[in-house]
């Protein structure tokens, strides 16, 4: 089996559980807010954002939007398609959310176990991510994690988003490091698999769905634990 000496991991989905987080802050918006008065479920509220944020994240991740338009965006999309006057929309939901989310400390499980095996066997751990750098700093020191990664590579340092090749050899760059000599783990195929393969690293599919898909990958998993019998 290859030996690899640098383990990049991709942040939302992969070790902080994003979802159940995310549910956490819908649930007490939907609350705070009372947004039953306007007929739709708190289910329904969750569904339809995770479905407007969704395609906002692929809209930014092709540059076709900036990020305080995903911000600003979200929320006004997803209340008025659920029937809300653009004129009732709260005008603190999406910063509330924003400041919130990060606080919450949800990660999948074996997260720490694994992290501190890897740690044992002397590889060396970074963080490359998409996310909003001032948020995702508040996540890992609110779940933990800060202290597990030497390098903490984001969209914003290195100018440019995943799958962009750009962004894989700026993170070899800081972390000092070959393609050859590394391993990219994550969450999304078209992000963390294709785009690391096409800046030449090996990668790891973390599947927990087991969702089915004809993407070539070194490796996939279906939970974190299962890295221990690839590394």
């Amino acid at each position: 089996m290859k030996t690899y000496r640098h383990l990049f991991f991709d942040l939302d989905h992969t070790l902080w559980d994003f979802e159940t987080n995310s549910e956490e802050v819908l649930r007490f918006q939907y609350d705070d807010h009372r947004l039953a008065r306007y007929g739709f479920t708190v289910e329904q509220f969750m569904a339809y954002y995770s479905e407007v944020n969704h395609a906002l994240w692929r809209m930014y991740q092709g540059n076709k939007i900036t990020q305080q338009q995903l911000r600003t965006t979200r929320f006004a999309r997803t209340l008025t398609k659920l029937g809300v006057p653009e004129a009732e929309v709260p005008a603190d939901i999406s910063d509330q959310y924003t400041s919130l989310l990060p606080h919450k400390t949800a990660v999948f499980p074996y997260t720490f176990e694994v992290l501190n095996y890897l740690q044992a066997k002397g590889y060396t751990l970074h963080l490359l991510t998409n996310g909003f750098r001032e948020i995702q700093y508040v996540k890992l020191n609110a779940a933990h994690l800060t202290d597990y990664f030497r390098e903490i590579v984001t969209s914003e340092c290195s100018g440019c988003l995943k799958p962009d090749g750009r962004m894989y050899q700026h993170a070899l760059d800081r972390a000092g490091t070959t393609a050859a000599d590394s391993l990219m783990i994550g969450d999304n195929l078209e992000c963390d698999v294709l785009g690391a393969a096409n800046a030449g690293l090996d990668q790891v599919y973390f599947n927990p769905a087991k969702r089915r898909h004809f993407a070539q990958t070194t490796y996939e998993i279906a939970c974190l634990s299962e890295l221990k019998e690839i590394l």
